[in-house]
């Protein structure tokens, strides 16, 4: 009984979260401003790192957790890059020099 709802529980999250994925796939595109599609992004990453969760549970393994903080950091430094480069219009300071 328990295994029942367990797997359920399991598929009807992978569902939601496809589903998830879809309306903010169709954010990221259709999205009005730049900003919307920054957000959406992180939302994606979001959801990618739910999943990559759930199939590791599904499967067993300690190995897809890895990938979970690969997405995570990725999904970090492109959001600060991006928000960077919204503000500025740059992302480095290349002639910006340190003080020592």
């Amino acid at each position: 009984m328990i295994d029942i709802l367990i797997n359920f529980f399991i598929t009807s999250s992978l569902v939601i979260f496809g589903i998830a994925l879809l309306l903010t796939l169709f954010r990221i595109i259709k999205g009005p401003t730049t900003s919307d599609r920054v957000v959406a992004f992180d939302t994606v990453s979001a959801v990618l790192m739910s999943i990559v969760g759930v199939l590791s549970i599904i499967f067993g393994t300690f190995t897809f957790l890895d990938s979970i903080l690969l997405i995570a950091i990725i999904s970090f430094v492109s959001s600060v890059s991006i928000s960077r480069f919204i503000e500025g219009g740059h992302v480095f300071h290349a002639n910006s020099k340190r003080k020592r």
